[in-house]
């Protein structure tokens, strides 16, 4: 009853009069979580913006706005050696994104299945590589690399040296794990009984997967592999670990660039980064809110 009264903001009175209803004040704890929240906020995003706006600074070097100009974008596209870096870049998150959406959504639908010995053991470790640190991941896929190949060479004399091959396998390792959360929730949402009716009509599993249910987790599968792609694209700590000679990414290209100074270039490719990393994963989660809905 006193809810009512108070939605309505005004109380008859005696004598058929009405006045307005005294605001209420927010409390104190709901104005330390505000304030806490636009500290947090400031905290993260304002030297985002800070990044994107000198990236159109005139000023070659220091803090001080000299005026707008695309000069450093211009200069970034004509950068041969960014470009090279961008395209192995490119070639590994791709690369990695195709491995581990595919091995990621057949772990969601083995998980799928109740019953089978060890379910709950591989999924608890499949979550390992979305908890431990990065710097975890790499320095013990550093260590595995490093004893695989003595045995390689001790049993069999194949000498194997880190590369390419060994940075697309460490994304794909770390990789595995959010496909399969993000296939693991439209799987989730999917209605069997569309997979008992198909039966019925005499269809095959092979014809069932390929005609309903996969059309269907189709937005979750694409939305995992947006994200591992996002994650390989911006990834270092696992990358700088794994490389081997001759092998440069955007990331370790930036990191190398900016032990020196920070240049305005570093500041542009930094933005367009940010750029792409927001839309990928914007699309993701689009997609998995479209599929959900």
């Amino acid at each position: 009853m006193m809810a009512k009264i108070l939605a309505d903001k005004r109380i008859e009175t005696k004598h058929g009069r009405s006045r307005p209803v005294a605001k209420r004040h927010m409390p104190w704890g709901t104005w330390a979580l505000t304030l806490n929240a636009i500290f947090v906020y400031t905290f993260l995003y304002v030297p985002i913006i800070v990044l994107v706006l000198f990236s159109f600074n005139a000023a070659k070097v220091g803090s001080q706005w000299q005026g707008f100009t695309l000069q450093w974008y211009n200069e970034l596209f004509a950068d041969a050696r960014l470009g090279d870096a961008l395209w192995t870049s490119l070639k590994i998150a791709g690369s990695s994104t195709l491995i581990a959406t595919t091995i990621g959504t057949l772990a969601a639908l083995a998980l799928e299945k109740r019953g089978w010995w060890g379910r709950k053991t591989f999924d608890t470790a499949l979550y390992l590589p979305v908890i431990i640190p990065d710097v975890v991941m790499a320095v013990s896929l550093l260590g595995f690399f490093t004893l695989a190949f003595r045995q390689f060479q001790a049993l069999i004399g194949l000498n194997l040296a880190m590369g390419l091959w060994t940075v697309i396998i460490s994304h794909v390792a770390f990789n595995i794990s959010f496909v399969t959360v993000v296939v693991g929730t439209s799987l989730a949402n999917f209605d069997r009984r569309l997979e008992e009716a198909a039966a019925d009509l005499g269809a095959t599993p092979w014809q069932t997967f390929w005609r309903i249910k996969f059309p269907l987790i189709g937005p979750g599968v694409l939305g995992g592999a947006l994200l591992s792609f996002t994650l390989s694209l911006d990834d270092f700590v696992v990358t700088f670990f794994t490389r081997g000679p001759g092998v440069n990414t955007l990331t370790t290209e930036v990191y190398g660039r900016i032990k020196k100074s920070i240049s305005p270039e570093i500041n542009a490719i930094s933005s367009l980064m940010l750029l792409a990393s927001t839309t990928l994963v914007v699309t993701s989660l689009w997609m998995q809110r479209r599929r959900q809905g």
